[in-house]
């Protein structure tokens, strides 16, 4: 890697984890259940199901994950022994707040994520703190339908209030939302906005992709994600006030798309799938006002959004100081009805003919990654952050322990070398934290035995185990990774 400019010695390798995903111990230390708490077990063929009270005998991933809640010693030492410079970790809003209304703060909750910010300073880790990621508390799901009541904003700034005060000093990166743009997608409503299906079916019909949505249940869905631009930019706002050392940034899912064909029809359908599926929330977090191309289409698809007076000044007034955003695959959009009867995960995009897939059928495209960084750096100007990549896959313990996963390592080289080739490219890139540095549940399927981690966690798809944790060979390959500063790869 002579050849290309070397990340800055100054760079934040990392790793990344959800608290719905890894933390457990859902219903200890005063927590109170959130949205995710009431998805069951899926797999690869079986979706994920929303019910609405807790079934005996079913699966609730959330539940236990792989219970960081009485292990964050034990993993944040893991962490500290690869190297790594920032550890992505969201607070569970309901460990704070255990209802999202409630009138005062859970102190326990409060105490248990100061102890482990303490620990990643002990260790010389920088946190980036996801303030919501996918776990709004379930009172606010079922009293307020979620974020499409306004008064969910002030039940969010509390809650934000409460925890820049309560760790200042001890964290200073924040991101407001998780992958905020989920909810510009109907199969983002229950999961990102809080809004609860009408029966079980019509949820699993949106995170197939089928089925279609109305305009009133778009317009509610969009309403919702309107309301938490708002309450991004106060937190930006207040967040600065708080600490002139806070830097806040936004979260973007990155499903870079590309034309199926060079066909002036593929070009302009792919050209409006990145707008208002991607660009549109970063333009309104990084620019602060909606974005032109917004118009036609909230008009077009019947949407209407309870904007109200001085929105728009408050949105002007809290822009995020950097970008980041999560990236594991690409896929590419076709106007043609043939291809997109035969193109299967819809959700991800028509599969890329030039490129192969991981077990689950999610291309791999690491120089899609460095596309578009250029793209968002092009479009924005401000710092970056990779804070989600990686590959799902299954791994297998040896007799002696060893866990080979030189597919896992030969994916996150080739995302690192494009990386460093943005970053000579002139891509302001400042961190990357690869997603499920440690085995953790997956959101999209709520299995275990679809892995990330560069540590392995001794439990099955049916909560079988020990929860040891063990070194894989990605561990000690990323070690060097960090060591060399991107060069030893």
């Amino acid at each position: 890697m002579d050849n290309i400019k070397v990340f800055p010695d100054n760079f934040f390798w990392g790793g990344a984890t959800a608290a719905n995903q890894c933390e457990g111990a859902w219903n200890e230390g005063g927590k109170g259940p959130s949205i995710s708490d009431y998805m069951t077990a899926g797999s690869r063929t079986m979706p994920r199901r929303y019910t609405k009270t807790m079934e005996e005998g079913v699966k609730y991933p959330s539940h236990e994950g792989i219970d960081f809640y009485h292990h964050y010693k034990e993993d944040i030492a893991l962490f500290a022994e690869m190297g790594f410079k920032m550890f992505r970790l969201s607070i569970a809003w309901t460990r704070i707040f255990p209802n999202g209304d409630d009138a005062t703060p859970n102190k326990e909750g409060i105490e248990f994520y100061r102890s482990v910010f303490r620990e990643c300073k002990k260790h010389g880790i920088e946190p980036l703190v996801t303030i919501s990621h996918y776990e709004l508390p379930y009172h606010l799901c079922e009293a307020y339908n979620g974020w499409t009541d306004r008064r969910v904003i002030d039940f969010y700034l509390n809650y934000c209030k409460t925890i820049f005060t309560e760790y200042k000093g001890l964290v200073k990166y924040w991101l407001t939302f998780n992958e905020i743009n989920v909810l510009s997608h109907s199969f983002g409503a229950t999961i990102a906005g809080g809004i609860l299906p009408e029966n079980e079916s019509s949820m699993m019909d949106l995170l197939q992709g089928k089925g279609k949505e109305s305009s009133e249940d778009a317009s509610r869905r969009f309403t919702a994600l309107h309301h938490q631009f708002v309450a991004s930019a106060k937190a930006v706002k207040m967040a600065h006030e708080i600490d002139s050392e806070n830097r806040v940034g936004c979260m973007i899912a990155g499903v870079c798309t590309y034309p199926f064909t060079c066909s002036p029809e593929d070009q302009l359908l792919t050209q409006n799938i990145l707008n208002n599926g991607y660009w549109l929330c970063s333009d309104v977090q990084v620019r602060g006002e909606y974005p032109f191309y917004s118009k036609r289409y909230f008009e077009e698809n019947g949407i209407k959004i309870n904007i109200a007076e001085g929105d728009e000044e408050v949105l002007k007034n809290g822009c995020v100081d950097f970008y980041s955003f999560s990236y594991y695959s690409t896929g590419c959009a076709s106007a043609d009805p043939e291809v997109q009867g035969t193109a299967g995960n819809m959700m991800m995009g028509i599969p890329n003919p030039y490129l192969k897939a991981s077990e689950w059928g999610w291309v791999i495209d690491p120089k899609g990654l460095r596309y578009f960084l250029n793209e968002i750096y092009a479009r924005y100007r401000i710092p970056i952050m990779v804070v989600e990549n990686g590959l799902g896959a299954v791994d297998v313990v040896e007799p002696d322990g060893s866990i080979y996963d030189d597919y896992r390592i030969d994916y996150l080289r080739q995302h690192v070398e494009q990386m460093a080739e943005a970053i000579a490219d002139g891509v302001d890139l400042i961190g990357y934290t690869p997603w499920g540095c440690i085995d953790l549940v997956s959101a999209s399927t709520g299995e275990m035995k679809k892995r990330y981690g560069f540590i392995y966690v001794d439990k099955d798809d049916d909560g079988n185990g020990t929860l040891a944790r063990s070194r894989k060979d990605s561990f000690y390959w990323y070690k060097k990774c960090i060591e060399s500063n991107g060069r030893d790869i």
